[in-house]
């Protein structure tokens, strides 16, 4: 089992930043891909950045290429989505997930709480 706890959503101005962190838990946490989503108001939660058990290897969604970047540091079992030139349209419900990295970016196993963010333009 994996517990995600997500913190630092917020409110922001159009292009500033944000950094969103996830703490997560159990034995077995360091070993899994982590992923962030997003879900904003009446739309389906999306794929936004995958990063692979070491961190060696990440995955975005275009729409935020070069704006955001996903870390992870493993002896804190913690990943960063780090996040500037926000945009209104990055409003939304973000959640951290986890599970093996062939299916982090479609079917993840756990799941965050979610924590919000909101841009205004």
């Amino acid at each position: 089992q994996v517990q995600l706890v997500e913190s630092g959503g917020g409110l922001v101005q159009a292009g500033g930043s944000l950094r969103l962190s996830c703490a997560a838990s159990g034995r077995t946490a360091s070993r899994y891909a982590m992923g962030w989503f997003r879900q904003a108001p009446g739309k389906e939660r999306e794929f936004v950045a995958a990063v692979n058990w070491s961190g060696g290897t990440t995955s975005y969604e275009d729409s935020v290429k070069g704006r955001f970047t996903i870390s992870r540091d493993n002896h804190k079992k913690t990943v960063y989505l780090q996040m500037v030139s926000l945009k209104p349209e990055d409003t939304g419900v973000y959640y951290c997930a986890a599970a093996v990295w062939s299916v982090i970016t479609t079917s993840p196993d756990y799941w965050g709480q979610g924590t919000q963010v909101t841009v205004s333009s």
